[in-house]
């Protein structure tokens, strides 16, 4: 690790930390999201506020912002971009220019798998198998918090046995951020337990 891996860092904490819920939801609709439904910036209560349109909206902007970090930062660095998709998630959750109240890292997440595969391990497998279990857990439990955390677990595991004779430090972002996932999903987790965890309808 050098210098550089300042900016790197710095560079995805900040494209993370762009509140696209917030922003589309002032912007588009006059409304602060964070003041309805579960109160975080993310796609489902984007979603679950606005309507359908701004939920796919800021679900595709949350996976942009991570692509473009990695992307970038791939340009210089492959082993620091996994770094910097890490980085990226941490601001969706914690961000800087909405007072660290963010989302709970599900599409940044995936933002982080799809731009890993492309441009850090130039495999497609590192988003088709977590992918796989996250859409087979969720049409068995019909619950997005559970097959989100799922996926996160997958793909750790995955990179794991994939890369961890080639870079620990990459394994080790890798399951930060899964541990990241589950820490935000804490609250659905006593939902989980309990039996009173929201289920989707179209399944």
């Amino acid at each position: 690790m050098n210098i550089n891996w300042i900016w790197y860092l710095g560079l995805g904490y900040l494209l993370g930390s762009i509140p696209f819920a917030l922003v589309i939801g002032k912007l588009f609709y006059k409304t602060d999201v964070r003041n309805f439904g579960s109160g975080n910036l993310g796609g489902t209560n984007a979603g679950r506020v606005l309507g359908k349109k701004a939920g796919i909206s800021v679900i595709v902007c949350d996976v942009v912002k991570v692509v473009v970090a990695v992307g970038v930062v791939s340009c210089f660095d492959l082993e620091a971009s996994i770094w910097a998709g890490f980085a990226a998630a941490f601001g969706h959750c914690y961000p800087v220019f909405a007072g660290f109240r963010g989302g709970k890292a599900v599409a940044t997440m995936f933002g982080f798998l799809l731009s890993t595969s492309i441009f850090t391990f130039q495999s497609a497998w590192y988003l088709i198998v977590p992918f796989a279990v996250f859409l087979v857990v969720l049409y068995a439990g019909k619950m997005v918090s559970l097959s989100s955390m799922c996926a996160a677990l997958t793909s750790s595991i995955y990179i794991t046995v994939m890369q961890l004779h080639i870079s620990v430090e990459i394994v080790a972002a890798s399951w930060l951020l899964t541990i990241l996932v589950i820490y935000r999903h804490r609250a659905n987790i006593v939902k989980i337990k309990n039996g009173t965890e929201n289920k989707i309808s179209w399944l």
